[in-house]
């Protein structure tokens, strides 16, 4: 993966078995690529649409639902802005 962002990852360790490392090994030569970028490839895969977590704070705000359109109505009501 070109462009690394080292400080967007996290390293952790894994224990695989000697013909799965022999196998990433030939096939890291084979594309051109290392070993940890099979893995990091694989592991995006299977991570698959969990990695696009969708934001929470979208809809969390509570208040009057024509609060945009009648803001000054709003605010006159709470006394926001009065001595």
């Amino acid at each position: 993966m070109v462009g690394l962002d080292w400080q967007q990852m996290k390293k952790t360790s894994i224990y695989i078995e000697a013909e799965v490392d022999m196998a990433l090994a030939r096939r890291a030569v084979a594309e051109g690529t290392t070993k940890a970028e099979l893995i990091r490839a694989a592991l995006r895969d299977a991570a698959g649409a969990s990695l696009r977590v969708k934001p929470r704070g979208a809809g969390v705000f509570t208040g009057p639902a024509d609060l945009a359109a009648r803001t000054d109505e709003h605010l006159a009501q709470t006394g926001f802005g009065e001595s």
